[in-house]
């Protein structure tokens, strides 16, 4: 195997089929299906179940796919650490929405200042989408709350959000049962904090009448006000929303009120720039921290 015939494997599947795969590596179709061919004749395998001109990974194609991704992201790792040291170039970056909104401005701007050479790209989803954008590769590094999974990542944690239960002002929440209306605001189903949200209601033997899912927090915080349900999120998204006054917060039981936030990139993939990040990131979370602390002593 040498890395041309993997990274043509790895095109191929991430495209989705030889057609795509050609006009990505300005390669001819033809070219490139000999090179899979010659790739499952020296592997004695196949790696696509092809149904006419439609091509499926095979089990064997699955396991091989892993191996390719960590071997070429090690390569061109290599490649960056033997050649340059200095971070440049695109910074793919996936965030959650309340971490980019309310933690990542200052931080990021200032990497950016350190770092002149490289251009930001973000975008907000959720930790299961994150996971498996940096999984594909189509983001170089992700910013999650966990639970996540460990084996094909490195991680650093950044953030120990406390959390709590939001609804409109006047209400008086100590268990699922207080809640009126009995309706839960959250994100698409695996946010993390809808799965804490679920559980606080599972640990009363109680379920919500109906989840409403959002796409952001400030509509969903807009929805606590006018009355339409509760919600569980990090208490430091209120600092940015205008109403907070008109909302209620509530503290949840020991285990289900603190959520680490991490950083985290594939394992063999610490670049220039994602180090650098990491470092930068670091800093300033625990500059928040020392903060926090001193707000608590009341100094």
């Amino acid at each position: 195997m040498d890395l041309a015939d993997l990274q043509i494997f790895r095109s191929v599947v991430h495209a989705g089929g030889i057609t795509r795969a050609a006009e990505q590596l300005h390669r001819v179709q033809s070219n490139v299906t000999t090179r899979v061919r010659q790739l499952e004749a020296e592997l004695g395998v196949d790696l696509f179940i092809r149904e006419g001109k439609r091509l499926h990974l095979s089990p064997a194609g699955h396991l091989l796919l892993g191996y390719a991704e960590r071997l070429l992201d090690l390569a061109q790792e290599a490649r960056e650490a033997l050649h340059d040291d200095m971070p440049r170039g695109l910074l793919r970056l996936g965030a959650m929405e309340s971490t980019a909104s309310v933690r990542l401005p200052v931080p990021m701007n200032d990497y950016l200042q350190r770092y002149p050479d490289v251009s930001l790209e973000l975008s907000a989803d959720s930790p299961i989408k994150l996971s498996t954008a940096l999984l594909n590769g189509e983001i170089d590094v992700a910013i999650a709350a966990e639970p996540l999974a460990d084996a094909p990542f490195e991680k650093v944690p950044l953030y120990d959000e406390e959390l709590v239960i939001v609804a409109a002002k006047g209400h008086a929440i100590k268990s699922p049962k207080d809640a009126r209306p009995n309706v839960a605001l959250a994100f698409e189903t695996g946010c993390p904090y809808r799965l804490r949200l679920e559980d606080w209601f599972a640990h009363s033997g109680e379920m919500p009448e109906r989840i409403i899912e959002i796409t952001s927090y400030h509509a969903m915080l807009g929805c606590v006000v006018a009355g339409m349900g509760i919600s569980l999120l990090p208490r430091m998204v209120l600092s940015t929303f205008p109403e907070a006054q008109l909302l209620s917060l509530h503290r949840l039981p020991p285990g289900l009120d603190r959520a680490m936030t991490v950083m985290m990139w594939r394992k063999g993939a610490l670049s220039p720039k994602v180090r650098a990040l990491r470092d930068v990131l670091v800093q300033h979370a625990g500059t928040n921290k020392v903060k926090g602390r001193r707000r608590t002593n009341g100094k």
